[in-house]
C-alpha cells in the first residue's frame, strides 16, 4: 500500500485531469496574459515530476528537453497539448514505482536542489501536490475566460478516491 501522501498526490493528479477534460488543442495553446497556456502547464507539471522523482531521485530523464521547453523561469511557450500529455503520462508512469516505494523515512531524507537548497523528499512531495492545485485553478480560470461551460466547480470525491488514512 502506498504512503498516504502518495494517495493524495494521485487524487490531485485525478483532479488535474478532470480540469483538463474537454480542452481542445486549439484552446490549449492560447495565452491569456499574463497566464501561461494550458499546454505549457501540462508540460510544466511533467517537468517538475520528472525533475524530482526521476532526475534528482534516480538520475533518470525519460523525456529530454522538458527543462528547455517548460522549465521554471524559461520563456513562455505554447507546445502542442497532445505532446505535453504524452510527456506527462510517460513521466508519471516512470515515476510511480519510485513513489509506490516511498516510506516515511525516505520522505524525511534530505536532498539538495540546484546545488545549494537542502530540503526533504517530503517537502518536495508537498510542493508537487500544491503546485498541481495552483495550476488547476489557473486552468479553470483560463477555461472560464474562454467561455467554456460545464466546468467542474468543486473538488471531486476524495472520500472514495483518497480519504484520510494514517501512516
Amino acid at each position: 500500500m502506498a504512503h498516504p501522501l502518495i494517495d493524495q498526490l494521485r487524487f490531485t493528479r485525478i483532479e488535474w485531469l478532470r480540469a483538463l477534460e474537454g480542452v481542445t488543442e486549439e484552446d490549449a495553446v492560447k495565452r491569456l496574459l499574463p497566464m501561461n497556456s494550458i499546454s505549457w502547464i501540462v508540460g510544466h507539471l511533467a517537468w517538475q515530476e520528472q525533475r524530482y522523482w526521476l532526475t534528482i531521485a534516480q538520475g533518470q530523464t525519460v523525456v529530454p528537453g522538458l527543462t528547455e521547453l517548460v522549465g521554471n523561469g524559461r520563456p513562455a511557450t505554447t507546445p502542442p497539448l497532445q505532446q505535453m500529455m504524452d510527456a506527462w503520462r510517460t513521466v508519471t508512469a516512470a515515476s510511480d514505482p519510485f513513489l509506490d516505494a516511498i516510506t516515511t523515512e525516505k520522505l524525511q531524507e534530505e536532498v539538495t536542489i540546484r546545488g545549494w537548497t537542502t530540503t526533504t523528499y517530503g517537502s518536495l512531495l508537498l510542493r508537487v501536490i500544491y503546485h498541481y492545485w495552483y495550476h488547476i485553478g489557473e486552468i479553470m480560470a483560463i477555461r472560464q475566460q474562454l467561455g467554456q461551460p460545464g466546468l467542474p466547480d468543486f473538488v471531486g470525491d476524495i472520500e472514495a478516491a483518497a480519504p484520510y488514512r494514517a501512516e
